[in-house]
């Protein structure tokens, strides 16, 4: 039991302080600049022809000068009609500086090596990436001008959330709300640690970062033998450096981005995602993977235990209450700016399932392969 008040004074620390470091972030408003960044959008994809349409259309419609930017769609050996839609987009849109290019594959990482092979022939200053899965906001380049012109970063994570229900063009699934939940707090967690100064993790669904000082850096190199992590990584290389990075809280600047289709789909996301944190090497982020691992498998092992009748339910429920009230503080913060506070309705049995879930996920990242887009990765 005491070891169990431990993790649990740990854990609380933990929330406090991202809960601290995201408060400590000021939402950032436009200012209506002069377009003075030029931007190559970075996509790259595998089998999406379900999703192209929907991005290539939400790119159609961003307000930037059109001279100002460019799209650059990286095929990685796709298998449906992903190529077929993106040149009618081509022929459709002659306005538009979009090119197709084939992933130039040299490392054990599809998605590091389709963006390199983007930035090596990229035409501006910046590169932004996202998923093919994803909608972007009208003013995504002119907040992004914005900021970098007021603050001058060179790394920028964005904010990402699911798209709401109305938006959806996937039938809805049991565990969306689940999910939502968890990118909420995902979102809040990577905000906080860059409101401390301590930035470990982002969402290459939505970052920006120069050009120059990603080449300077050496890119993807040092970390190209792990499938995942272009972003997390490549944040790890502009710390280490000294580089000036910042977290863009704004509105303008959301990506949405589709579900899983199922909860089995749901946890294979998660289990790359968990795949690269043993290599993630400052301390908060240690300290966050040790503490949420340890809090959540904790509390699957009390439950246990409470049934066996070795521990006193009492105890093990307010540590529990405890979790659960701070876990929702920085939810709900993250919630209310996102405009999501109806998926909090589900936030209670989701605080049930999550520490199962959570166990079950980092296990599997430990001790199996995983498998992505058609492919199997090994840890």
């Amino acid at each position: 039991m005491i070891i169990l008040i431990i993790i649990c004074i740990c854990y609380s620390v933990l929330m406090l302080m991202l809960i601290y470091g995201w408060k400590k972030i000021p939402e950032f408003h436009g200012k209506n600049s002069p377009a003075a960044i030029g931007f190559s959008i970075v996509v790259p994809f595998r089998n999406e022809a379900e999703n192209l349409p929907v991005l290539l259309n939400s790119l159609g419609k961003i307000n930037y000068p059109r001279s100002k930017f460019e799209i650059l769609l990286i095929d990685d050996e796709s298998e449906d009609a992903s190529v077929a839609i993106i040149r009618e987009f081509q022929r459709n849109n002659p306005e538009f500086r979009v090119r197709l290019l084939e992933n130039q594959r040299i490392s054990n990482a599809p998605k590091k090596d389709a963006i390199s092979t983007a930035i090596h022939i990229s035409e501006f200053d910046y590169m932004l990436t996202t998923d093919a899965d994803c909608l972007m906001p009208e003013n995504w380049l002119s907040i992004y001008n914005d900021f970098i012109l007021e603050t001058g970063n060179k790394l920028i994570a964005g904010p990402v959330a699911l798209i709401p229900e109305s938006l959806k063009t996937k039938q809805r699934y049991r565990f969306g709300n689940f999910e939502a939940l968890d990118i909420l707090s995902l979102q809040a967690s990577s905000a906080g640690a860059f409101g401390l100064g301590k930035a470990f993790i982002c969402n290459g669904a939505n970052l920006c970062y120069e050009k120059e000082s990603f080449l300077k850096l050496g890119g993807f190199t040092g970390n190209d033998n792990i499938a995942s992590g272009d972003d997390v990584f490549l944040l790890q290389k502009f710390q280490k450096e000294k580089y000036k990075t910042g977290y863009l809280k704004s509105r303008e600047a959301i990506v949405l981005t589709q579900p899983q289709n199922n909860l089995g789909d749901l946890v294979a996301q998660r289990v790359r995602w968990a795949s690269k944190a043993p290599a993630y090497q400052s301390l908060l982020a240690k300290f966050t993977g040790v503490s949420v691992l340890l809090m959540n498998s904790s509390l699957v092992i009390a439950v246990i235990l409470v049934f066996l009748q070795v521990l006193p339910y009492k105890a093990v429920l307010i540590i529990f209450l405890v979790k659960f009230n701070l876990d929702f503080i920085l939810v709900y913060s993250s919630a209310k700016f996102f405009h999501l506070k109806p998926v909090l309705r589900s936030f209670f049995w989701s605080s049930i399932f999550y520490p199962f879930l959570s166990t079950y996920i980092a296990v599997k990242s430990l001790f199996s392969n995983f498998y992505w887009k058609g492919r199997q990765f090994k840890r």
